[in-house]
C-alpha cells in the first residue's frame, strides 16, 4: 500500500512531464520555423509549467529508489543483477541527458544561439522519453521475465544477451501504450488551460492556438492508443492469463465464447460475478477475433495464484471509459472545426475543461490494472510479492504511510496549487521568459572565506 501510494503520486508528473517536453519542443520548432511571436508566447508560458511539474516528479520519484532497499530487500538481493544496471542505464543515460540541458533550456533563450536553445529543449524532450524507456524495460522484465539464468544462491543473473531482457516480449506494447498515455495526458491539460480561457475571452488568440493543437492531438492519438492497448491486451492474454481473466471478470471458464461485462460487481470470495451485464460472445471475439473461440476462467487457476479481481475490474474500466470519452472528444472537436466553430462552441470547451485531469486518471487507473493484475508475484510466476518484501513490522511500515499521505498531501499539495494558478493566468503577447539570478553568491561546499580588509 505505501509503494502503491508513492509510485501512483510520482507516475502522475513524469506522465506530464514527457509530453510536455515534447510539446515546448513543437513549440519552439514552429516559432524558428515561422517567425510568429505567439508560437513563442505558448513556449514561455508553459515552459515555466514545466519546470515546477518536473522538479515535483525527481523530488518524488527519489522516495522510491530508498523504497527498493527499506520495503523490498529481498527483493532487491535477488533480482539487483538484473534491474540494477537497468536502472543505472536510466540514470547515466535520460537523467544526465535532462539535468545537462534542462539549465540552457531553462534560462539560456537569451544566453545561446536560437539552434543551441532548441538542440537542447529536444535533449530534454529525447531524455524524458529515454527515461520512459529505461523504467519500462525494468518493469516489463518482472512482467515477463526473460534472458536470466538463476544462481546456485537463488539469485536471478543476466544471461548472454542483455538485448533479451530489454527488448522482453511485453516491453514494445507497454512502452508504447505509456507514452502515447504521456503525450494524450498533456494534450487534455494543454486543451483544458486553452478551453479554460476561451470561456473566458473567445478572441484569446494565444488560447485558441493552444486549443487547436490539444484537439489536433487528442482527434489523432486517441485512436491510435485505442489499437495500441488492445494490441498490448492481446500480449497480456499470452503471457500473462490471470491478469487478463481478472480484468474481463471471466470467474468461470466459457467454452463456447465469452461475453463483454461491461457492468457487475465482483464477488472474489464467492469467485462470481454479481448483476452482470455483457454482451454475448464479445470477448472470445475481440480477444480471439473468433465469436465461438473458448476462453479460460479463473477456475483453471490455482486460488493462490489468483489476483485479485474487484481492483482490477474496475481499474480497467475506468481506463477504457476515459479512452473512449478522450475519442469522442476529439471527434467532436474535428466536428466543431468542420464547422468553423471550434473557438466558438462553449458547450465544447467546457467538457475540455472536464476532461482536463482525465489523462492522469487513466494513467493510474491502467498502471493500477498493470501492476495489480501480476499479483500474487514481484517476477511474474518466479518470485512472490510475500517472499520479495523486507522483514519490517506492519506498525513501523503503516507510521511512515501515513507520514508520507501527510507530508505529500502538504508539499505536493502546495505545487499542484501552484500549478493550476499558472494555468489559470490567461497566455499573452511578449510572456516574460525565466529569468535565472546572475547576481546571486555562489555558494560552495564549506564555508565562505572572510572578505579582505
Amino acid at each position: 500500500m505505501q509503494f502503491a501510494f508513492t509510485i501512483s503520486f510520482h507516475f502522475i508528473f513524469p506522465s506530464f512531464s514527457i509530453g510536455l517536453a515534447s510539446y515546448l519542443a513543437v513549440l519552439e520548432a514552429l516559432w524558428l520555423r515561422t517567425g510568429q511571436t505567439v508560437y513563442l508566447d505558448l513556449f514561455r508560458y508553459w515552459l515555466k509549467i514545466f519546470a515546477v511539474a518536473f522538479a515535483m516528479g525527481v523530488v518524488s520519484g527519489l522516495v522510491m529508489s530508498y523504497q527498493f532497499g527499506t520495503n523490498w530487500s529481498v527483493f532487491s538481493d535477488k533480482a539487483g543483477s538484473v534491474i540494477g544496471p537497468l536502472m543505472a542505464y536510466e540514470v547515466l543515460t535520460a537523467f544526465f541527458l535532462e539535468a545537462g540541458f534542462l539549465g540552457v533550456m531553462l534560462f539560456g533563450m537569451e544566453k545561446v544561439g536560437r539552434k543551441l536553445h532548441f538542440a537542447a529543449t529536444l535533449m530534454v524532450a529525447i531524455g524524458t522519453s529515454i527515461s520512459a524507456f529505461w523504467i519500462i524495460a525494468v518493469n516489463s522484465w518482472m512482467q515477463t521475465p526473460v534472458g536470466y539464468e538463476i544462481g546456485p544462491d537463488g539469485r536471478f543473473l543476466p544471461g548472454p544477451s542483455w538485448l533479451t531482457i530489454i527488448f522482453n516480449p511485453s516491453f514494445p506494447y507497454r512502452f508504447v501504450h505509456t507514452v502515447i498515455g504521456a503525450y494524450l495526458t498533456t494534450a487534455l491539460v494543454v486543451g483544458a488551460v486553452g478551453a479554460w480561457h476561451l470561456l473566458r475571452d473567445r478572441e484569446n488568440g494565444h488560447a485558441r492556438v493552444m486549443f487547436s493543437m490539444a484537439m489536433w492531438m487528442a482527434a489523432l492519438v486517441a485512436p491510435v492508443q485505442i489499437v495500441a492497448g488492445d494490441e498490448h491486451g492481446l500480449n497480456t492474454l499470452a503471457h500473462q492469463p490471470a491478469k487478463v481473466m481478472a480484468m474481463e471478470g471471466h470467474f468461470q471458464s466459457h467454452p463456447e465464447g465469452a461475453p463483454l461485462y461491461l457492468f457487475g460487481i465482483p464477488d472474489d470470495k464467492a469467485q462470481r460475478l454479481d448483476y452482470a451485464i455483457g454482451i454475448p460472445k464479445m470477448s472470445s471475439l475481440i480477444l480471439k477475433h473468433d465469436a465461438d473461440a473458448p476462453l479460460a476462467g479463473l477456475d483453471t487457476i490455482a486460488p493462490d495464484k489468483r489476483p485479485p479481481v474487484a481492483i482490477l475490474f474496475w481499474s480497467f474500466r475506468i481506463m477504457v471509459g476515459l479512452g473512449f470519452a478522450m475519442l469522442g472528444l476529439g471527434v467532436w472537436s474535428l466536428i466543431a472545426r468542420g464547422q468553423g466553430q471550434l473557438y466558438a462552441s462553449p458547450w465544447l470547451h467546457r467538457a475540455a475543461v472536464l476532461m482536463g485531469p482525465s489523462g492522469f486518471i487513466a494513467v493510474i487507473a491502467g498502471w493500477t490494472t498493470t501492476e495489480v493484475g501480476r499479483q500474487p508475484y514481484t517476477v511474474y510466476g518466479l518470485l512472490t510479492t510475500a517472499e520479495s518484501r523486507s522483514p519490517i513490522a506492519a506498525p513501523a511500515v503503516g507510521a511512515s504511510l501515513v507520514a508520507f499521505v501527510l507530508v505529500y498531501t502538504a508539499v505536493f499539495g502546495v505545487g499542484i496549487w501552484y500549478l493550476l494558478k499558472m494555468m489559470h493566468a490567461a497566455p499573452h503577447e511578449h510572456e516574460e521568459p525565466l529569468e535565472a539570478d546572475d547576481h546571486a553568491p555562489i555558494r560552495t561546499a564549506g564555508p565562505l572565506p572572510e572578505p579582505a580588509e
